[in-house]
């Protein structure tokens, strides 16, 4: 992911301007690295290293996103809609 795209996600969807580590910066991040190599698993079905480190990521995601449904139920409904998560 280049330094640019990472920080126009951190600038929106950080709760302040230097914002870097709150959950949804974390998964946003988490986020668009999925959706970058998922676009590769798609091109590339026998790159079984690559898959591992999807399944990792959105493992991750997963655990960030309970912790925030916990955490703040409104916080998470917001996330989930801005990002596209859930139908």
């Amino acid at each position: 992911m280049e330094k640019q795209q990472k920080a126009k996600i951190t600038s929106e969807f950080g709760l302040h301007e230097k914002d870097t580590g709150s959950t949804d910066v974390q998964v946003a991040v988490l986020t668009a690295r999925i959706n970058q190599l998922t676009e590769h698993m798609a091109n590339n079905r026998h790159d079984f290293h690559t898959k591992r480190s999807l399944l990792k990521l959105v493992g991750h995601r997963r655990r960030l996103l309970a912790y925030l449904r916990k955490e703040d139920a409104s916080r998470y409904q917001n996330l989930i809609a801005r990002l596209g998560l859930r139908k």
